[in-house]
């Protein structure tokens, strides 16, 4: 829905003084239309055996730094990104931009970007604590699986919509977006690693992103390494009842 003169595909009531025509299609535009809710998902089992298959598949992923170079297809990353792009926002603005990267000069230039921030901040910026609690994953400032990967996912929040209108809960809807791609590469049985290198603005620049699109995440997409190690430490999680609290 295209905002009008009044903004009318905005929140904010119409401006005082506006023709009463305006005002009556302003008042139109926001009132809340409803469909049938006919495209549900119902599962071939009862809810608790479709949650447990569904963990079944998630408990298995794996953020990895070992990946092959094996291919994987543009449909399949189409794929992924819709059901990530599905996820619930904000007044549904939707803040997100996803930024398949294949070429290899762009993920030789991100890759350099990121490694000089990590650099930065394995020497300069992170705490004796910080250090002390990655150390048991065997990180460090060298990122070779973000040219060795054959997609990179650059994730991007966007702080106003593309037509300067406002977002709401950015950070949250991104999160979740993020959360249903994981999932979805893990169901094409496909690896990834949510890596932050800080600051992100390099990847804008790399990109060529507009400024209201600040760097979110980036997501090397592949299969895994053979073999493929990951850390001991990544393997634990605590307890349901240490994560779960019933009332009533």
């Amino acid at each position: 829905m295209r905002a009008g003169r009044w903004g009318i595909a905005s929140h904010r009531p119409a401006p005082f003084g506006v023709p009463f025509r305006v005002a009556a299609q302003y008042k139109s535009a926001m009132e809340p239309t409803f469909v049938p809710y006919a495209d549900r998902y119902v599962p071939g089992a009862p809810p608790e055996a479709a949650a447990q298959a569904c963990y079944d598949v998630l408990r298995r992923r794996r953020s990895v730094r070992q990946f092959s170079d094996r291919p994987v297809s543009l449909a399949t990353v189409e794929w992924i990104v819709r059901a990530a792009a599905s996820a619930p926002s904000g007044a549904n603005k939707q803040p997100w931009r996803f930024v398949a990267v294949r070429d290899a000069a762009l993920k030789r230039e991100i890759r350099l970007g990121a490694e000089a921030e990590e650099r930065e901040f394995y020497t300069r910026r992170a705490s004796e604590r910080w250090l002390d609690d990655l150390a048991p994953f065997g990180t460090d400032d060298s990122k070779p699986y973000l040219e060795i990967a054959p997609w990179l996912i650059v994730v991007f929040r966007l702080v106003r919509a593309d037509d300067g209108g406002q977002v709401y809960y950015g950070e949250e809807s991104c999160g979740i977006a993020v959360g249903m791609l994981l999932a979805a590469a893990q169901y094409a049985g496909l690896a990834t690693l949510t890596h932050t290198p800080s600051p992100m603005r390099f990847l804008g620049e790399i990109l060529g992103r507009p400024a209201h699109e600040r760097p979110y995440m980036l997501i090397p997409l592949g299969y895994p390494a053979e073999p493929c190690q990951v850390p001991v430490h990544a393997l634990t999680r605590r307890p349901l009842e240490e994560t779960l609290l019933v009332r009533g």
